[in-house]
């Protein structure tokens, strides 16, 4: 706890882990521009977040990506996210992130923000999800309503990890679906253009096409 206290308490490698928070590889370029700091700074960050597990790197190309290194690190850096007090809003770019964020976002690579609740709960109400301490169990007539919903479940549960966690909403202080169902649902959602990601950012747009969707398949009223 000490050693990754140590590590998040520097200001360019907790805005290095936000950035990290969409899921998607980033060059170290890019990170650096979002910490400003300089290439051989952020350089040295990174490998700081490699030695502590934080972050894992590959490489394409001539580059060197960088990612969090598993969904338990997003999902850690969430509940942080819960406990620590909100910072005061200081410009208009500030206060419509916050609110884009609020909205939908990815954490990591499942679907969040009053948006993925919403989901979850839409879910639940229709007997797709059962809530059963602390993970959700997909019922037999909810793998008709998220294959309907266009999700491949099957390959949801090939995957080696959770497959349908309860994950408590950094914003909402409520629940959303996370794990490979959870990450499934997010891909399916962005394949269909009912979401689109913001460019550099974790935050996601509801698109026209989405709002007329989620209020039809799942009764969702999305402003």
């Amino acid at each position: 706890m000490v050693s990754l206290a140590r590590v998040l308490g520097e200001p360019a490698r907790a805005e290095m882990l936000d950035a990290m928070l969409d899921g998607m590889p980033h060059p170290a370029g890019e990170l650096a521009r979002r910490a400003r700091v300089a290439p051989s700074t952020a350089s040295e960050h990174l490998s700081r977040l490699r030695e502590v597990g934080l972050v894992s790197a590959e490489v394409s190309g001539r580059q060197r990506l960088y990612r969090l290194s598993s969904p338990e690190v997003a999902e850690a850096l969430e509940a942080l996210a819960r406990v620590a007090a909100p910072e005061p809003v200081s410009s208009l770019r500030a206060a419509t992130r916050g609110e884009a964020l609020r909205l939908a976002r990815t954490c990591y690579d499942h679907l969040a923000g009053r948006v993925g609740v919403a989901v979850a709960d839409a879910l639940v109400a229709r007997r797709a999800l059962a809530l059963d301490d602390g993970s959700y169990r997909l019922t037999r007539r909810g793998e008709k309503v998220l294959e309907e919903l266009g999700l491949d479940v099957e390959a949801a549960r090939a995957q080696r990890r959770a497959f349908a966690r309860a994950c408590v909403d950094w914003t909402e202080r409520r629940p959303h679906l996370a794990g490979s169902l959870g990450a499934e649902l997010a891909r399916a959602f962005l394949g269909h253009d009912w979401l689109r990601r913001r460019p550099h950012d974790r935050a996601l747009i509801v698109t026209e096409a989405g709002r007329e969707a989620f209020a039809r398949e799942l009764a969702i009223d999305v402003r």
